[in-house]
């Protein structure tokens, strides 16, 4: 039971601890400023006052001694609008304006904020700001002329901020922003300063279209003027250069003539030359034509008559003894034969025997020739059996003619021709 007592009085002695760090610590948001007055404080040049300030964070406070209050550093925008504000020589303005204050974060001018709007709305402070800069505007346009407030608005403003910082600076308040948005006045002053600087601008620009004119005609005319001299000396040059051409051409064409003078010279002496040459090579060609055509072929053909009669009378000579030798061969070899000597000479000629005996029967030549067949079949081979026979007749005639039977004595069934053979005369050797 007193444990649970104990743990009680802890757990309420945590919570009152708790609750009064809770109260003990404040918390300052970005756009405010904390004012935790009851104590004195030393600020930083050694001076003692009797509240300190936190700007954007946070910090302790004991309860019962020191008292919290707080004022917000947000932006107030302030219309100023201003009429009949006379201005250097006297003539009325209206000046429309807009202007963004706030209270200053500054530590060294936020005293003088505190000691004259706390606990103030932002209505006063806006309305203390406005009052201060319409009577500093005031005074600013007073000095300035209508065309500087107008014109120069940047000039105007800076003018204005100038004059009003070192009152604002006082109140505390900083002045962040001030716009000029309209300037205007009820006596047409304004327009016709403008209607005069329009004229001034219009004449402006056409003194200057005209002298800018005048400038163009002026650089064309001289354009225009060194143009023709640029033509005519260019002209100038093109005809000194056609000149010099003309006299280079002239040159090249005397020089040509000359080399083509000199050129034909040498070519008539070179042809002359070349015709003499020519001559002689020709009385050359003829001595030589002359000995090829005649002399040389007369000599050859009388070298060669020459060899060919040697080798005619070599020929003869020994062809014939060769036929001698043949024919004396021939004679052995008939009687070595016998009877069937003259069998084997037809035999070993048998078929040049038979090439002319088949010669002459085609000599025998049939344009057309019509059979007519009893229906046998006879006629065809009575025409066939016709070229044999003829063959026959042909061996007949020779055998009539010359004594020999050549199908007999082929056969062994005649010996005619024997004696007359064996008696053939041999010519002697070597004749």
């Amino acid at each position: 039971m007193v444990e649970i007592i104990v743990a009680t009085v802890i757990l309420a002695a945590l919570l009152g601890a708790f609750a009064l760090l809770r109260k003990m610590l404040v918390i300052c948001p970005p756009n405010r400023v904390l004012i935790i007055s009851g104590r004195s404080h030393a600020l930083a040049d050694g001076t003692q006052r009797g509240y300190r300030t936190i700007f954007g964070g946070r910090g302790l406070v004991i309860p019962i001694l020191d008292q919290v209050a707080e004022m917000s550093l947000s932006e107030l925008e302030l219309p100023i609008s201003m009429r009949n504000v006379y201005s250097a020589g006297g003539i009325p303005l209206n000046v429309d304006a807009i202007a963004n204050v706030k209270i200053s974060s500054d530590p060294r001018t936020i005293g003088n904020a505190i000691e004259r709007f706390l606990g103030r709305g932002t209505d006063d402070i806006a309305r203390v700001a406005r009052e201060t800069l319409e009577g500093h505007l005031r005074g600013v346009v007073a000095n300035l002329t209508p065309e500087e407030v107008n014109q120069d608005r940047l000039k105007f403003v800076d003018k204005l901020a100038e004059e009003s910082e070192a009152d604002l600076s006082k109140l505390g308040i900083h002045l962040d922003t001030l716009q000029i948005t309209h300037v205007s006045d009820e006596v047409s002053y304004l327009d016709s300063i403008g209607r005069t600087a329009i004229a001034q601008v219009v004449r402006d620009a056409e003194i200057a279209e005209s002298d800018a004119k005048r400038e163009a005609e002026q650089i064309e005319s001289q354009n225009i003027a060194r143009a023709n001299v640029t033509q005519a000396n260019v002209e100038a040059a093109i005809a000194k250069m056609k000149n010099e051409l003309r006299k280079v051409q002239a040159d090249l064409e005397a020089r040509v003539r000359s080399e083509e003078e000199r050129t034909s010279a040498a070519a008539r002496e070179a042809r002359a030359r070349a015709e003499q040459e020519l001559q002689e090579v020709r009385a050359q060609l003829a001595e030589i034509t002359l000995q090829v055509d005649q002399i040389i072929p007369a000599e050859a053909s009388r070298t060669q008559e020459e060899y060919r009669a040697r080798g005619a009378a070599a020929s003869i000579r020994e062809d014939g003894r060769a036929v001698g030798l043949a024919i004396e061969a021939l004679h052995s070899a008939w009687i070595e034969a016998g009877d069937n000597a003259l069998r084997i000479y037809l035999l070993k000629d048998l078929e040049k025997i038979l090439a002319q005996a088949a010669k002459t029967v085609r000599q025998v030549k049939i344009d057309n020739l019509s059979m007519i067949d009893g229906g046998d079949g006879q006629v065809l081979s009575a025409y066939v059996a016709a070229y044999p026979a003829m063959l026959s007749a042909v061996f007949k005639s020779i055998a009539d003619t010359t004594g020999i039977d050549i199908p007999g004595v082929i056969a062994g069934r005649s010996a005619a021709g024997k004696n007359e053979i064996a008696t053939v005369p041999v010519p002697p050797a070597g004749r």
